[in-house]
């Protein structure tokens, strides 16, 4: 579902579908503002702690600032090792006066986040941050950052995925570059521009990334190593992983799964000109001539990835996009109407969970209307937990991931992004 309000015709038919399509869109706008916030607390992240174990250890992460004096970090290792709390690795950041030192720590389980906390403040650390960590943050920088460039360069739809997991819990936003093929505003650096919590980078193809973490500001250090990947995506140019993955409709029809990118934009129109007007309006909710203009920002892999359907013959019958909606993820589907109800869709939103599980997505969600019993039941067709959240005919279905679906997405997930 495309976030812009659609531009108005003159036709008085064309405006009463619009003004519907105000309201949908006003509606969508209400349930996210309602949604809880995604932004982790500066201090513990106030998860309830587990029931204490005799010798069991809890992993934090933390930053703190420190001045760059002879004994600084001497003395706050010693406060640390007061609490009987291990350095198992550290980072330091560089600034123009001080360092932030970001800290993966061991302690003892039962030692809370507030009593580190002063303890490092004690002994001169300034504006600290902490929080759990988990097994993965065992892996060492340079390890998880090669991991990542490897990663981006195999696929142009990995750069938002590999910014978020080098700078952690943040909100990412591509905006195009203006129209007329312009790129970037001019007041831009060509290497971007840090601001606190927000950073913006040229993206490769024109516009601006726009990333933000408002509860821990980026360090320089941070900022260079965003602009490296992102200078990686521009240097490999377009590409996308050519994998296809052949399977066998109930009724005994073989259809091919692929990813697909803005370099099926012909083929996507052509599909929609055979789609009859309901199917569209069903998908884009709105104007079904204005269908066409949403094409080349849901092929782009700057947005998400998206999975074509095709028959033998190289026609496209049906399109699912995975789209990166902040720190949230969306599943849409459109399927051609000879082929629907034969297990197309199904097919698409299965593949489309198992890539969202292996990217590390906590769940999906669609929006769709209420009379699509189609996209409704192939949401349940999940079998995840569902919440529904509806709001003037738009319906909202979110699909919590968890455990369940690993199994799926390591099935299909690793063969429809291969």
């Amino acid at each position: 579902m495309t976030r812009e309000l659609t531009h108005l015709t003159h036709a008085e038919a064309d405006r009463r579908t619009a003004l519907s399509w105000q309201r949908v869109a006003a509606a969508f706008h209400a349930w996210r503002t309602r949604r809880q916030e995604h932004a982790p607390p500066t201090s513990d992240t106030g998860s309830p702690a587990p029931e204490p174990v005799p010798g069991a250890n809890t992993l934090w992460r933390m930053r703190t600032t420190v001045q760059e004096e002879p004994g600084s970090l001497a003395a706050l290792c010693g406060a640390l090792a007061g609490q009987r709390v291990d350095i198992l690795s550290l980072q330091t950041h560089p600034l123009a006066e001080g360092t932030v030192d970001e800290f993966l720590l061991r302690g003892p389980d039962g030692l809370s986040a507030s009593a580190i906390t002063t303890a490092v403040e004690s002994a001169g650390g300034t504006d600290t941050w902490i929080e759990r960590a988990d097994a993965h943050d065992l892996v060492d920088a340079p390890t998880r950052i090669l991991g990542l460039a490897a990663r981006t360069a195999l696929d142009s739809a990995e750069l938002p995925l590999a910014l978020r997991q080098l700078l952690g819990r943040c909100t990412i936003r591509s905006l195009p570059a203006p129209a007329g093929g312009g790129r970037a505003p001019e007041s831009l650096a060509v290497e971007g521009a840090l601001d606190d919590t927000v950073m913006r980078l040229r993206a490769p193809e024109g516009g601006v990334i726009i990333v933000e973490r408002p509860y821990l500001p980026f360090t320089p250090t941070e900022f260079a190593r965003a602009r490296a990947l992102v200078e990686l995506d521009a240097r490999l140019g377009p590409r996308l992983p050519h994998g296809r993955d052949v399977f066998t409709l109930a009724e005994g029809s073989d259809i091919t799964v692929r990813r697909a990118d803005t370099r099926d934009l012909e083929a996507a129109r052509a599909m929609h000109e055979r789609c009859s007007p309901r199917t569209l309006k069903l998908r884009y909710h709105g104007p079904v001539g204005d269908a066409d203009r949403y094409l080349n920002h849901l092929l782009s892999p700057r947005y998400g990835r998206t999975l074509a359907v095709q028959t033998a013959s190289g026609r496209i019958v049906g399109l699912g996009h995975l789209l990166w909606d902040g720190d949230e993820t969306e599943v849409a589907l459109l399927v051609e109407d000879a082929w629907q109800r034969r297990g197309v869709g199904a097919e698409l939103l299965s593949r489309l969970v198992g890539m969202a599980v292996e990217a590390g997505c906590s769940s999906v969600y669609a929006v769709t209307q209420a009379s699509n019993t189609g996209m409704v039941a192939a949401m349940r067709g999940l079998g995840l937990p569902l919440d529904y959240q509806v709001e003037e005919g738009t319906l909202v279905i979110t699909a919590r991931l968890g455990e369940a679906v690993v199994r799926s997405a390591e099935e299909l997930g690793s063969a429809s992004a291969s």
